[in-house]
């Protein structure tokens, strides 16, 4: 059975293919109260499955119950979406944070699973072996490029 983070997720994903313009608002205490869960579950799943890396913005409002705008940006189609990527990265990523941006991009269909194992296997700890101190900032200099080269 799958966790609740896992079903907020879907019935999320679910309500943005729905909206015609990708873009739903809702409300954090009423989906908390809908699953039965903390508002703070509801922030867990925003923050770690929603996020610009996935091709996901997220507004939030304070008052008001607390409303949440979740806006799906195809990574593809949104040229600004080529600096957030390169922007989120910086000059250090970790290996964890460059999955996540694989993973967004396979999900957005913006390059293959093979292209992903290719990229996740380039910035691999094991294949950054010799490098002692600075992996990740050439593990970021490693998924620019690559990024750079896709977004093209």
């Amino acid at each position: 059975m799958p966790g609740i983070s896992n079903i907020i997720e879907r019935f999320i994903k679910e309500m943005l293919e729905e909206a015609e313009d990708g873009i739903i608002e809702i409300g954090r205490n009423d989906l908390a109260e809908q699953f039965g869960c903390a508002p703070s579950q509801i922030n867990y799943v925003l923050t770690t499955r929603f996020t610009p890396y996935r091709g996901y913005y997220i507004e939030s409002r304070r008052g008001g119950g607390g409303y949440i705008k979740i806006v799906k940006v195809g990574l593809e189609e949104d040229e600004g979406m080529e600096d957030l990527m390169i922007n989120a990265i910086g000059n250090s990523v970790t290996k964890n944070k460059a999955y996540h941006i694989i993973e967004g991009l396979i999900e957005e269909e913006v390059i293959t699973l093979r292209e992903g194992s290719l990229m996740k296997a380039a910035i691999e700890d094991i294949a950054l072996g010799s490098v002692t101190s600075g992996r990740n900032y050439l593990r970021a200099d490693i998924l620019k490029n690559m990024l750079l080269i896709l977004m093209r």
